[in-house]
């Protein structure tokens, strides 16, 4: 079972993922020790393909207080590691359906830190509404159900 690090919170809220794909992340070594003790912040990041290759943008991660002089930028583009036909396949549902990379969660898998993508498409704000109502339907359905038993 892998150790989640961050989550993206309004990744599903903004939209519907339809579907995820595990990368692994290029870091130095003062981020991975940042990442171990939890400074990641995944809040305003997305990916993108560009030159046959995947990178993050907008991903925080804050510099280790003993790194000094080999801290690097909190909010520098990171490269993803994924196989050529994996990126074939995102770039082209990217292009042609209009569907958009966003990181899901970071993880540890073993000693590695992987990011989880999702593929998803942007919802309107009619539809960021339906799903607060029926979040708040099902709450009040739990509650009422503790307050019987």
């Amino acid at each position: 079972m892998p150790e989640i690090i961050a989550k993206n919170p309004v990744a599903h809220h903004n939209y519907f993922i339809e579907d995820t794909i595990e990368a692994g992340i290029v870091l130095s070594g003062t981020e991975i020790k940042s990442i171990k003790s939890g400074k990641v912040n995944l809040k305003d990041s997305y990916a993108v393909i560009k030159n046959g290759e995947a990178f993050i943008y907008g991903m925080h991660i804050s510099p280790y207080e003993q790194g000094n002089i080999f801290n690097k930028d909190p909010l520098r583009d990171r490269k993803l590691l994924l196989n050529k036909r994996e990126i074939n396949r995102l770039f082209g549902l990217i292009q042609q359906k209009g569907y958009s990379l966003i990181p899901i969660s970071l993880y540890f898998k073993k000693s590695y830190v992987k990011v989880e993508l999702g593929i998803g498409k942007g919802k309107k704000l009619y539809d960021k509404r339906e799903d607060m109502a029926k979040k708040e339907a099902q709450r009040t359905i739990e509650r009422e159900l503790r307050g019987k038993v």
